[in-house]
C-alpha cells in the first residue's frame, strides 16, 4: 500500500535525509521518500504489516526530529 502524508515542522534537508534511511531499515517498509521542500512523506508499506510499520516510522521520525509530526 503506497500513501502519503504531510510533515509538520521538518526543519531541516539533512534531517529528511535521516528520516529517509533509518524508514527504509525498517521491516514492511518497501520504498519511502521524504521530501523536505514539499514536507512530505511518500510510503510503500506490505498491506497487512501497514499499521505496525507505520507507529515504527512515527516512532523513527521523533528519534530525528523531535518537533516533526506525521498528519495522517
Amino acid at each position: 500500500m503506497k500513501k502519503k502524508f504531510k510533515l509538520q515542522d521538518l526543519d531541516c534537508a539533512n534531517c529528511a535525509a535521516k528520516m529517509e534511511d533509518g524508514i527504509k531499515k525498517i521491516p514492511g517498509v518497501m520504498d519511502v521518500s521524504v521530501s523536505f521542500m514539499m514536507q512530505k512523506i511518500t510510503i510503500e508499506i506490505e498491506d497487512d504489516k501497514f499499521d505496525s510499520v507505520m507507529k515504527q516510522v512515527v516512532d523513527c521520525c521523533a528519534k530525528v526530529e523531535p518537533d516533526c509530526k506525521i498528519l495522517m
